[in-house]
């Protein structure tokens, strides 16, 4: 039960950010969550997509240089302590969390967390044992 990311490498200058969201837009790709890292010359966005297949080919034809990455997409109570919940059953199964954003959903109440682990089947087990649901990159479209 994973959610496939596009890291997409882009120039840390100004309306490089506004043109990779346009082409994005301009195709009718909806994207669901966002997180911006900075370097010196280099940003990395980091999406998660209602489309992965028509975005990694609009992108390509683009001509942005991109990876593809499997993450974990666990929905959480919208409510204080539903995030310290599944971070806390995470780190006391030895699970590793690389870097984790957000986002929220329709239903009234709860939110849903992208998680970048070392183990993904491994952090999968534990929520799934612990009852906390993963969205599937399925679901993204309907979301």
């Amino acid at each position: 039960m994973t959610v496939k990311q596009i890291s997409v490498f882009l120039e840390n200058k100004p309306g490089k950010l506004a043109e990779f969201t346009d082409v994005l837009s301009d195709n009718k790709i909806d994207m669901r969550a966002l997180s911006l890292a900075e370097a010196a010359d280099f940003g990395i966005a980091r999406v998660i997509v209602d489309d992965v297949y028509n975005a990694s080919t609009i992108l390509k034809d683009a001509g942005y240089v991109f990876s593809m990455t499997k993450v974990v997409a666990a929905v959480i109570p919208d409510e204080p302590g539903g995030l310290s919940h599944v971070i806390k059953t995470l780190g006391d199964s030895g699970v590793n969390i690389e870097y984790m954003y957000a986002f929220t959903t329709p239903k009234k109440g709860t939110a849903c967390m992208i998680l970048r682990v070392e183990d993904v089947a491994k952090a999968i087990e534990v929520l799934q044992k612990e009852g906390i649901r993963q969205v599937e990159q399925e679901e993204l479209t309907e979301l």
